[in-house]
């Protein structure tokens, strides 16, 4: 069974509205698409309004950063599912790297995250990856499964992704070797298998997210095992990110 590659701009807390606007209408000029597969926008979520605003019925898909489990009501600072449907939003990326570091969210917190976000229908992307001190130790793959491992143990549907980020290659500009790379990809397709079976794990879109360039994403994305990426900094860049979304069409289609 074939997988969409899915390429996603995470553009975190950056930008001013004026700037987000900007970003956005420079991808709508730009007009990108990936034959078979999907290009996603993360706003920070202060600007979802209007970026949704601007790249609709454009072809360009749009995601959320964060969730929160619980549904509408009393959570200060929140932002439902039922919420971020409103907007057209239809990936929510769930236990980022940097939620887990510096908003202490554990494995049964982005566990609950992921549930909210499939009852509201919308399409989780469960982040994991190890810290340097892991992978020195050894533990990539105890940490990694173990993540997966607690998020996706209970009954398995399609409709989710998973992204690999190793903490120590994000934003830092050292990368993760294409070897390792797959080998971790691997692992969390054998989990999946082994817990969902092997359509499912066939059909789940497993992306890489560890400073991402466009001078390195053909090399990732040009693997069978690598689904597409999840880009940070180089999606504030318009020119930047077209690259790294060419690199993951398909030229046999």
């Amino acid at each position: 069974m074939s997988r969409s590659t899915l390429v996603m701009g995470n553009w975190k807390m950056n930008l001013s509205l004026a700037d987000a606007e900007t970003l956005a209408r420079g991808f709508v000029e730009a007009a990108p698409f990936i034959p078979g597969g999907e290009i996603v926008l993360c706003p920070s979520p202060v600007h979802l309004a209007s970026v949704a605003a601007t790249v609709a019925g454009v072809g360009l898909g749009l995601g959320a950063q964060d969730c929160v489990a619980e549904g509408p009501g009393a959570v200060t600072g929140g932002s439902s599912v039922v919420q971020l449907a409103e907007f057209g939003v239809r990936w929510v990326l769930v236990g980022h790297s940097e939620r887990r570091a510096l908003f202490a969210e554990g494995d049964s917190l982005v566990a609950r995250k992921f549930a909210a976000v499939v009852a509201g229908g919308l399409r989780p992307v469960l982040c994991v990856g190890e810290t340097l001190e892991e992978r020195d130790a050894g533990r990539t793959a105890d940490r990694v499964l173990s993540q997966v491992a607690a998020v996706l143990s209970a009954d398995l549907q399609p409709g989710f992704a998973v992204a690999y980020e190793p903490v120590w290659a994000i934003g830092t500009g050292r990368n993760a070797s294409l070897e390792d790379v797959v080998e971790v990809h691997e692992l969390i397709r054998g989990w999946i298998a082994g817990h969902g079976g092997e359509a499912l794990a066939e059909a789940t879109s497993i992306l890489y997210g560890g400073s991402v360039t466009e001078v390195n994403a053909g090399e990732y994305l040009g693997h069978p095992q690598i689904d597409g990426a999840l880009v940070g900094g180089a999606s504030l860049d318009v020119g930047r990110f077209l690259e790294i979304c060419a690199a993951g069409a398909d030229p046999a289609i």
